[in-house]
């Protein structure tokens, strides 16, 4: 095992998340200013497409992490069967999952059923396609419907906190099945497509924009929402500090666009394919 990784295996993934996670939920004013100052430094953040100018504008680190944008600066497409990037930051794989196998890395891949926990898909999602997004700190962090659809399921599953990079995708095996996170199953016009929400190490919360679940996952648990759905480009949820977002599609819904490739840098509202008339 690369040695990085073997240091994640070693600490105490999910202790020293919800420690570190605490500072970044205070209020103290002390506290927060000392931090959003010094994250904004390091990382040169760029305000000018958000609501907030400075550490004064933000309740907590966690308020200023999940800073909302500015209306308008994510215009969706013209095309309403456009699918767009569902976050802000990297594409990490794209492509087409090949007999319920995703590519994680050059020479990895993982299963689709390990990744959904038992959520109840219709087969052809075996055969589909996905993009994996990955999320770096100084990206924006809300999570965003790459297409409209009705929220039929949400699958909790608890699990290590690996941080997700480069180079834990090259020397983690199974790496997205290893990790906590959230399964949301929701029905568009073309079908069922899936977004898979990834906690990482450090990540003190994964959010959702309804009354929905709530991290850490304590155990692996299925609910059914009432009345839930979202327009293209609606928030769905948000990441307290950065991981990856895995968006899959059933086979021949969706024409992923040929230019998406790994390394490339992307925003929600991004086209990243087209699905097909029904």
């Amino acid at each position: 095992m690369h040695p990085f990784a073997a240091l994640q295996r070693a600490l105490p993934q999910h202790g020293l998340s919800r420690f570190l996670g605490a500072f970044a939920a205070s209020e103290n004013d002390v506290v927060k200013r000392l931090l959003i100052r010094a994250f904004m430094s390091a990382y040169r953040i760029d305000m000018t497409e958000f609501e907030g100018d400075s550490a004064e504008d933000f309740a907590s680190f966690n308020d200023f992490f999940t800073r909302p944008l500015m209306t308008g600066s994510r215009p969706m497409p013209d095309d309403p069967r456009a699918v767009v990037s569902p976050a802000d930051g990297t594409v990490s794989q794209a492509g087409p999952i090949s007999a319920g196998q995703l590519v994680q890395a050059k020479g990895r891949e993982y299963s689709l059923t390990q990744l959904l926990g038992g959520a109840d898909f219709p087969g052809d999602l075996a055969n589909g396609s996905f993009a994996t997004i990955y999320l770096a700190p100084h990206n924006y962090h809300r999570v965003h419907a790459p297409c409209a659809g009705e929220l039929l399921e949400t699958v909790e599953i608890p699990g290590r906190l690996f941080s997700v990079n480069g180079t834990t995708e090259r020397h983690v095996s199974r790496l997205f099945v290893r990790n906590e996170r959230l399964v949301l199953r929701i029905a568009a016009p073309f079908g069922e497509y899936a977004l898979v929400l990834v906690g990482a190490m450090i990540v003190a919360s994964i959010r959702v924009t309804w009354p929905g679940p709530v991290s850490p996952y304590r155990r692996r648990r299925s609910q059914t929402p009432d009345g839930v759905a979202f327009e293209r480009g609606q928030e769905v949820g948000a990441f307290l500090l950065g991981s990856t977002v895995i968006a899959l599609f059933p086979d021949g819904a969706v024409s992923l666009d040929e230019g998406l490739r790994p390394g490339q840098d992307i925003q929600v509202g991004s086209p990243i394919g087209t699905w097909a008339r029904t």
